[in-house]
């Protein structure tokens, strides 16, 4: 297995990598114009597009996703408070909900006065619809990844608001398929063969789970007529503004109140709080299939940020990639299937070039750790620039709440809270 001599991140990434003659990879060279871009130039950019779609006859200029984890606080501030755009909110419901995920939602509406459109779809067909993403693809996520790519596209064209505006693009920010430069917009395309990993709602048809195309409804994309007709786009910050997950983050546990939760299979405890599974047995998942997790991921982009050596990053993923997490008994139960046959399904997908089957037991061909040194990884080395790399970890608001089971619906508004101005400018 190849992998990258400055990330860790290996040839059989499900983006698809590409590497240079300095065995450098297409990520790692894309994300240096983070460093050599005027963001100053790439702000006003965005401050036209802006302009562009304010309304002046409809409700709202435009639509935002959001969720209770990730970046959508930065997002919001960033589209109401620096931009001055009217948004509507939409989230899509993935039924694994935490409570902190839930709060994280309901004071993101509250501190930032927006009104929020959520869609929650039975859960016998979500279940359904896992199961059986699980058997094509080895997918607990599928119907998160195309709930959340699709519901926006809808509500858009539904209600004739042209701009959506995403966070970042994972094809840019991990791989380096697109340079920020490009300013690629979300794309059918891209949603198909990368976010479904090739899987349209009509391949989910019949099988096992008797799915109809009525069932898959809310999971097909609008046609491209109807996106033409409203004039549909959706954008990216990424390609505007320098994208740093864990400084933006700690810039809104900061100013609004953002709480973070730990994980049990990576070190940063910002991203995906909002779901039992993400950094659980979803990241378990993952690496059974690529032989490599969320710890890699993490690991990576902070290397590239310059806040951690590529050591300190083997070192995180040797920590977490044979955790065994606790939460495989809820999604199976939940599922109505036994954690072996979760997993089995999952082994039926398993990467040959990372895993290899020896005498019924699965080891990894090739791991990072046999790549750990050498001339090419000390050519390609980036300078440390922050003496520590440190995820922190909120006061709980409701510190007697347990984490033990899924919240469908939680609360929507806090009573009491109101729009908070910021204090400073995130440009920076």
């Amino acid at each position: 297995m190849k992998y990258c001599a400055r990330c860790l991140y290996p040839e059989n990434h499900p983006l698809y990598l590409t590497f240079d003659d300095e065995g450098v990879c297409s990520g790692c060279r894309v994300h240096e114009e983070k460093d050599t871009l005027d963001w100053r130039e790439r702000r006003e950019l965005l401050r036209k597009i802006a302009g562009e779609y304010r309304a002046k006859t409809r409700a709202f200029d435009c639509i935002v996703p959001v969720s209770g984890g990730r970046d959508s606080h930065f997002i919001l501030h960033v589209v109401k408070n620096l931009l001055g755009l009217h948004p509507l909110l939409v989230t899509y419901n993935k039924h694994y909900n935490t409570k902190v995920g839930i709060r994280n939602l309901a004071y993101l509406r509250s501190l930032f006065g927006a009104d929020l459109m959520t869609q929650t779809l039975r859960p016998d067909l979500v279940k359904r619809v896992t199961r059986e993403s699980l058997r094509l693809r080895g997918s607990m996520y599928w119907h998160c990844l195309a709930g959340q790519t699709v519901f926006p596209v809808h509500i858009a064209a539904k209600h004739k608001i042209p701009l959506i505006i995403w966070g970042a693009h994972q094809g840019n920010d991990q791989v380096g398929m697109f340079s920020h430069l490009d300013e690629v917009e979300m794309t059918r395309k891209y949603r198909k063969e990368h976010d479904l990993m090739g899987l349209e709602a009509q391949d989910l048809v019949g099988g096992e789970e008797n799915l109809t195309l009525d069932d898959m409804e809310p999971f097909v994309y609008p046609h491209d007529k109807e996106l033409e007709a409203v004039g549909v786009r959706g954008i990216y910050l990424n390609n505007y503004v320098r994208w740093d997950s864990k400084a933006q983050h700690e810039l809104m546990i900061k100013d609004y109140g953002y709480e973070s939760l730990p994980q049990q299979r990576t070190f940063d405890t910002y991203n995906d709080v909002d779901c039992f599974h993400y950094s659980g047995i979803h990241d378990l998942i993952k690496y059974r299939k690529w032989g490599y997790g969320k710890a890699t991921d993490h690991a990576c982009r902070e290397i590239r940020l310059h806040r951690m050596t590529r050591e300190e990053g083997i070192a995180h993923v040797q920590r977490y990639r044979d955790v065994e997490p606790n939460d495989i008994g809820l999604l199976a139960s939940w599922l109505g299937l036994d954690a072996g046959e979760i997993l089995a399904r999952v082994d039926a997908h398993r990467d040959p070039r990372a895993w290899k089957n020896e005498g019924g037991a699965w080891k990894l061909v090739d791991p990072i750790d046999n790549h750990a040194s050498g001339p090419e990884i000390e050519a390609a080395r980036l300078e440390r620039r922050e003496r520590t790399c440190e995820f922190a970890v909120t006061p709980l608001k409701d510190p007697k709440a347990k984490e033990d089971a899924y919240v469908l619906i939680g609360r929507g508004w806090v009573t009491g809270v109101e729009p908070k101005p910021p204090t400073y400018e995130a440009w920076s």
